[in-house]
């Protein structure tokens, strides 16, 4: 009758480290990673010729182009 109740006890102690474990587990998790952009349209600068993404290029009247610099000389 002791063997049970000590085997009891034995297995609701191992119960609760286990659900213990498996909720900080949880909250642990790193996030997963996030999905890199895909391709973008690359465009050349009127002035040096350097190419570089579409969203990173400066619009000017004429062309676009990598700098306000650039595009100021280009311009003027």
């Amino acid at each position: 009758m002791k063997f049970m109740l000590f085997l009891a006890i034995a297995m609701l102690a191992v119960w609760l480290f286990r659900s213990g474990r498996r909720e900080s587990m949880k909250q642990d998790r790193p996030e997963p990673p996030t999905t890199p952009p895909g391709p973008q349209e690359m465009v050349r600068c009127a002035r040096c010729g350097v190419h570089l993404p579409r969203n990173e290029a400066v619009v000017g009247r004429l062309d676009l182009y990598c700098s306000a610099g650039h595009r100021d000389a280009a311009e003027a």
